[in-house]
């Protein structure tokens, strides 16, 4: 049933839009004639009719753009089983080919989640005789790109740390210098893969070994995955380098400090930060909030945390709605800690009970 839909869901040639473009061609077509059409053409179907139909005309051989051309209106639709079939016929010729266009088909695979077919597409070049075939910088920050898109699973990024780190020597002693995009996908990819320690190493690197200076990312990653290990000392001394350089921190970076600070006591530097994020029109999320109301309530008092929370809605921070759901959870946990307060003491109680009685049946039994 799945195959009969995706057959019943495929585009169909149109095929007097096709005619169309045919005739815009002149009898002795060059590939530069081929390319201008195929390059004004926005149906991918078409686009995909006219290279097959001129690779079939007597004395016609595609060159690098029209090869380039055909790929991408077929990575842009989708048709990746399509443009499959056209990169193996670029592989097959190892005369045809450049960088810009073994980029494009990497590009196109890791979009597809081939990549498998995207490192075969690098290995290609890497073995390629023509220089300017040879991956460049952008080769290499399109693979890191897709390895480090897997989501938010720190095994899964643990797992491809080992390719990236792999593919970062690769590039370094081929020759190439990394950019500032390549040095913060190692730093993102060693603070997502839970090697924090790793990712300061890289940071401390830049603009010693690497000729590339930290942009806010850099700091952002940094302090991200220092809060999320509970080392908020070293995430407030990056911050600090941070704010010397006049950047400011994303909203991600402002949340995972001020709840670090919260969770560790520091309730006082929390607020004082929150207040900053609002500043510098930083978003602060549910969570931060709750947060720190919950530690503001339980590490000084009830008072102050209702306090805080009209201080907030006074100062248009949050809305009546945040409000009153911030409000019932702080009235749950209050009367949660109550609970637990009373359960403490019956339990107290019932303690030292049981220990008077067994003294009491014990002073009896020997009277006995």
């Amino acid at each position: 049933m799945n195959r009969r839909a995706r057959a019943a869901s495929k585009p169909v040639l149109d095929e007097s839009r096709f005619q169309r473009a045919v005739t815009q061609l002149p009898p002795r077509f060059t590939p530069e004639e081929l390319r201008d059409v195929m390059t004004s053409e926005n149906d991918p179907l078409v686009c995909l009719e006219l290279f097959n139909w001129a690779s079939k005309q007597h004395r016609f051989r595609h060159d690098v753009s029209t090869y380039h051309i055909a790929i991408q209106r077929l990575g842009e639709a989708k048709m990746y089983e399509e443009m499959d079939h056209i990169v193996n016929q670029v592989l097959a010729v190892p005369s045809i080919g450049s960088e810009a266009l073994f980029n494009s088909m990497i590009y196109y695979f890791t979009e597809a989640r081939k990549l498998t077919r995207a490192v075969m597409i690098y290995k290609h070049m890497l073995n390629s005789r023509k220089l300017d075939c040879r991956p460049s910088i952008k080769t290499y920050n399109i693979l890191f790109a897709a390895l480090l898109s897997r989501r938010n699973n720190s095994y899964i990024n643990h797992m491809y740390m080992d390719t990236i780190r792999s593919l970062f020597k690769q590039m370094v002693d081929n020759g190439i210098e990394p950019d500032i995009f390549s040095l913060n996908t190692m730093i993102k990819g060693y603070v997502l893969s839970l090697h924090v320690n790793d990712a300061l190493r890289v940071f401390h690197q830049m603009g010693v070994v690497y000729q590339c200076q930290p942009n806010s990312f850099s700091y952002d990653y940094l302090i991200h995955g220092l809060c999320a290990q509970g080392r908020t000392k070293n995430a407030k001394e990056i911050y600090d380098k941070m704010k010397c350089k006049a950047f400011i921190p994303s909203s991600k970076s402002y949340n995972s400090l001020v709840n670090s600070l919260a969770l560790g006591g520091e309730v006082d530097e929390a607020v004082k930060f929150m207040w900053e994020m609002n500043e510098n029109r930083r978003t602060i999320d549910f969570i931060t909030f709750r947060t720190v109301i919950d530690e503001v309530c339980r590490q000084t008092s009830v008072k102050d945390a209702i306090g805080l929370l009209k201080e907030l809605q006074n100062k248009d921070i949050i809305d009546g709605l945040t409000h009153s759901k911030l409000l019932c959870e702080l009235e749950d946990d209050v009367h949660n800690l109550n609970v637990r307060n009373r359960y403490r003491f019956h339990a107290a109680w019932t303690l030292i009970y049981v220990g008077v009685a067994k003294k009491y049946l014990v002073f009896h039994g020997n009277e006995r």
